[in-house]
């Protein structure tokens, strides 16, 4: 299909753990919950039509996790795709438990992440993972364990690639030990860019950074700042800007902006057509500086 009528795909391709291709800009279903990234969403229709007009718009990429909601997310996706789209991938991720809105706990008992992947796969309606991800490395308990729980579930069929989340470039090396990993998410955007060393890693073992929060720009959304007055310039969203300087700075990165509007996914996923030239790049890269 023309990229005019599926923009999402100008981002072009990443093959996730060498057989997995993906879109590179996907979407982040967490903002499809309630206050406190807890409960159902305010409309719920409409969180339906941004999960399926994302597709539409040629996403092919989808990052959940068991604690949205907790699994708001993962029903709603269930509702609006299944059955899912041959070419989709849904990420997901455990290890977090929630004990109310802004409350997260880290978790990593080996039979607490197999409950959740068990979860995982009821209420999205699966029969393997594609991508499962370590939400967060639980201090209590020894990385290898949590690792090869997963990897455990792996052999057994229910995941087809690992993952990890906020972690520091030893974390994904101790990990790679005991279970090849394909993929990091960690917090990187324009503006907070302390992830570099892990993202330098994935680069360079050929695994996909997911940058989360890719589009918190913070001071950079100024009225005077460089990345609005680009963006103006050029008659963009500053969002769309910040998009396209994730998608250039690393041929791993793999953002998934998300929103709760129809609206605002069709905005984002114009970054994607965006080419900037060198010196707009070195300029926002500046600015963040």
């Amino acid at each position: 299909m023309p990229v005019t009528l599926q923009p999402a795909r100008a981002s072009g391709t990443f093959v996730l753990g060498g057989d997995l291709p993906v879109t590179r800009l996907g979407y982040g279903a967490m903002q499809l919950t309630g206050p406190g990234i807890w409960g159902d969403p305010r409309d719920p229709a409409e969180a339906v039509q941004v999960l399926r007009r994302a597709v539409e718009l040629g996403i092919t990429f989808i990052d959940t996790a068991d604690s949205y909601g907790p699994f708001t997310a993962d029903l709603l996706l269930k509702k609006a795709l299944h059955p899912y789209p041959d070419e989709l991938v849904i990420a997901t991720k455990v290890g977090l438990t929630r004990a109310g809105p802004d409350i997260w706990q880290p978790v990593g008992r080996p039979e607490y992440l197999r409950q959740q992947v068990e979860l995982n796969l009821r209420h999205l309606a699966l029969e393997r993972i594609d991508l499962l991800q370590l939400h967060r490395v639980d201090p209590k308990v020894p990385l290898a364990e949590q690792v090869g729980e997963l990897a455990a579930l792996q052999s057994e069929g229910k995941i087809r690639h690992i993952g990890l989340s906020e972690v520091s470039v030893p974390e994904v090396v101790e990990a790679g030990k005991t279970a090849r990993i394909v993929s990091v998410q960690n917090r990187f955007n324009l503006a907070d860019r302390a992830a570099e060393d892990v993202l330098e890693h994935a680069q360079a073992h050929d695994m996909a950074f997911i940058p989360w929060f890719p589009l918190a720009t913070g001071a950079l959304a100024g009225a005077d700042s460089p990345l609005t007055k680009m963006a103006a310039g050029r008659g963009v969203a500053p969002s769309q800007l910040a998009l396209a300087w994730l998608l250039r700075r690393s041929p791993v990165i793999l953002p998934i902006p998300g929103t709760s509007s129809v609206a605002h996914l069709e905005e984002n996923i114009k970054g994607a057509t965006l080419e900037l030239t060198d010196d707009e790049y070195a300029a926002l890269s500046r600015a963040a500086d």
